[in-house]
């Protein structure tokens, strides 16, 4: 995220999962070093199925929008 300014990060977190645990994305974020400034490039966001939130269909739909906003997010020049 150093070398590239416009590199936008989604990670994806499961509520209920011992596998890929919750807090982990949050912390791996805020330990990089980045400037407070670039910490907005990183968005998170959770899921009750765990890091197959794909297998419930909420958790499927809730996935599919928060993939397609973050792509329009990344995507539109600032």
């Amino acid at each position: 995220m150093m070398k590239n300014p416009s590199l936008k990060v989604l990670i994806a977190s499961g509520y209920y999962d011992m596998a890929t645990p919750y807090f982990d994305g949050a912390y791996t974020a805020s330990h990089m070093g980045l400037p407070e400034g670039d910490r907005g490039r990183i968005r998170q966001t959770f899921y009750e199925a765990g890091h197959m939130m794909y297998i419930r269909p909420a958790d499927h739909a809730k996935l599919k929008k928060d993939i397609a906003d973050f792509i329009k997010s990344a995507t539109v020049r600032q």
